[in-house]
Formats: structure tokens, C-alpha cells, sequence
């Protein structure tokens, strides 16, 4: 679920065109991968599933294989990409299990075709996290903090901030610049996020924030045999308290989740000590989400990405059952609050 930052926010202003790929055919790829890593390829050039980006296998003269991945061109700035390889980067340098960029012939990890960016990756086999065991949450748990302790060292360039007043707002101002809310219901949506932000805003403030993965759920986690678990995907980095790296693991709301939640704490706790008090901005931070899937669907409306949209997006049946999601989930968040009173 790719983040707007302050670029992606000047990008919809000025009316997003859809993204041009036409120029990534399979031998413009090819030259593009030899060209960065100055090494030699083969013809194989196989695509692969991506949502948002362009992302191919490449075959090398010397074997084995790459992943190149084009980033969509609108969504991040240069800097908020190359923010996301520095950090894996610096990840990979501490042994923290990820898959990192790999370096150019001159040293660079983010590279152009075109006004294309693009990133080469070694290519890592596994397969996606199912329901982990009880033995797996302390080994997560571990994981994140190890994580952590390197995102703690220093902020990025133009990575967007989870706070309600910095996301929710322009996630919020995004969504009412798309029009695609019907105007009957324009008012009652914005009455309804601007609630949401005004009360939960004041818990976010003194917060600790670092480098967060952002979107670490549990199919961004890979699981290789004899090697255990690596994180994947970055695209999503941001700024923000700890826990958000930890809830969107969770199989349930942590008060139907509190073995597993305990189990990654055990494991957290091993390398960077976890602050139990933002436990309450689980809730929050799930209606924030919602509010950012809301944005990331209008953006994807913005660029031609119809198909990826469920039918009925942006109807008036769609805004009105919105309205209720973050009434129910403002009463989610109140009912959160009291219990942990």
C-alpha cells in the first residue's frame, strides 16, 4: 500500500497522468539491468506480480537471477526512494534479515531509464508467513526490534509521518481533491475524519518515532527454510511509533491477541525496549488505515488503475458505508481507550 508523501501530495494536485511503462519492453530492461550493474545478461526477461510497480526477473550471463523493480513514476519522490534502499541497505549491513538493493557498477543502488527509477534485487526464494506458531511470535517479535534499532538511528529524506496531523490530514485533503466523493455526502465524510483526527491526534503527541517498515503485515514477511524469516517490501517506510510495525501482524484486535502480542514484546524487548503505553494506538492507527486505503484507491482512480479498484468504489452506497466504518471504529477506539483506564 504505497504512502503519499509530500511529493505524491503536488503530484495529484497537478492532476496525475497514468504512469507510462510503455518504454519497459523485455530488451529496454535488459539493457537497463546490464547497464547498472555492468554485468551481462541473458535474454530472459520474465514479469512478475506486481500492484503498483513493474517488477521482472532477469537472467545473468555469469547465472542466476535478479529482480528489477521499476517504481511507478508520481509516487515517491527521488529521495523517499532512495530512502527506502538506504534503509535496507543499512539493515542488510546490520544482519538484519532483508532482501537488499544491490549496488551499481558505480556504487549507486537507485537508478533511471527514462525518468523511470528503478532498483536490482538478488533474487530470494520462500514463501509468504501463514499462521505463525507460538513459537514464531518471540522470533518476530525479534525481528521488528532488530529492525528497529537500526530505524532508530536517523530520520529519512521525504518519508511521510504517522501522525494524524501530518498522514490523516493529507490523506484527507488527497481524497477531497480527487472528487470522488458524491457532494451530498462530501460534508458528512470530511465532519467525519476531521472528528476521527481531532481525537486522536493529542495521543500521538511525545510519541517516540523512527524508521518503521510501515506495512508490515504478514505477507510482507518471507519465510526461507533453514535461514527463518526476512522482511520484504519497504515501499510503505514511514515515520511513526513502533507498534505500527507490530498490530498488522496480529490475527485479531490485541484484546483477542494478547498470547501473540506478548510473544512478539518477549522477542522485541531483546533488542530495543518496546513502549507498552503506545499499545493504545492500535485502534487509532487502524482508522488511520482505513483512511489511507481510502486515499491510496482514490490515487489509483487518478492514474488509470480502474481495474484495481472493487466494484462500486467511489458510489454513494460505497461513501455512506465509509461514514460508518469510521463511526464504528471511533467507537472501536473510545471502547480501547476505557479498557486500558
Amino acid at each position: 500500500m504505497p504512502s503519499l508523501n509530500e511529493n505524491n501530495q503536488r503530484e495529484a494536485d497537478a492532476h496525475v497522468a497514468e504512469p507510462d511503462f510503455s518504454a519497459l519492453s523485455p530488451e529496454a530492461v535488459i539493457n537497463a539491468v546490464e547497464g547498472a550493474l555492468g554485468a551481462d545478461c541473458t535474454n530472459v526477461c520474465r514479469p512478475l506480480s506486481s500492484y503498483i510497480n513493474r517488477v521482472y526477473e532477469v537472467g545473468l550471463g555469469a547465472g542466476g537471477f535478479v529482480v528489477a523493480k521499476f517504481y511507478r513514476p508520481g509516487r515517491w519522490s527521488r529521495d523517499a526512494l532512495q530512502d527506502e534502499l538506504d534503509f535496507l541497505a543499512e539493515l542488510h549491513a546490520a544482519e538484519v534479515p532483508v532482501v537488499p538493493p544491490l549496488p551499481g557498477r558505480d556504487g549507486a543502488l537507485l537508478h533511471a531509464l527514462g525518468h523511470t527509477q528503478f532498483a536490482v534485487f538478488p533474487k530470494k526464494g520462500g514463501r509468504p508467513l501463514d499462521e505463525p506458531g507460538v513459537d514464531a511470535w518471540p522470533s518476530l517479535g525479534r525481528l521488528i526490534g532488530r529492525m528497529h534499532a537500526v530505524g532508530a538511528r536517523h530520520s529519512p529524506r521525504d518519508r511521510i509521518t504517522l501522525h494524524p496531523d501530518v498522514a490523516t490530514e493529507m490523506h484527507l485533503d488527497f481524497i477531497l481533491d480527487s472528487n470522488t466523493i458524491p457532494e451530498a455526502l462530501r460534508e458528512e465524510y470530511t465532519w467525519a475524519v476531521e472528528d476521527l483526527i481531532e481525537h486522536i491526534g493529542p495521543l500521538f503527541d511525545a510519541v517516540p518515532m523512527l524508521r518503521v517498515h510501515g506495512d508490515c503485515h504478514r505477507a510482507n514477511i518471507l519465510h526461507r527454510p533453514g535461514e527463518g524469516f526476512h522482511l520484504l517490501d519497504f515501499d510503505d517506510m514511514a515515520v511513526g511509533p513502533a507498534v505500527q510495525d507490530l498490530w498488522l501482524i496480529l490475527p485479531d484486535r490485541l484484546a483477542r491477541a494478547r498470547r501473540e502480542m506478548d510473544g512478539l514484546l518477549v522477542g522485541y524487548d531483546t533488542f530495543l525496549e518496546f513502549p507498552r503505553e503506545t499499545l493504545s494506538l492500535i485502534e487509532p492507527l487502524r482508522a488511520m488505515r482505513y483512511i489511507h486505503y481510502t486515499a491510496w484507491c482514490a490515487l489509483q482512480k487518478a492514474d488509470g488503475g480502474f481495474a484495481r479498484l472493487a466494484p462500486g468504489w467511489g458510489t454513494s452506497e460505497f461513501w455512506r458505508q465509509e461514514i460508518a466504518d469510521l463511526a464504528r471504529q471511533r467507537q472501536e477506539i473510545d471502547d480501547a481507550l476505557d479498557a486500558n483506564r
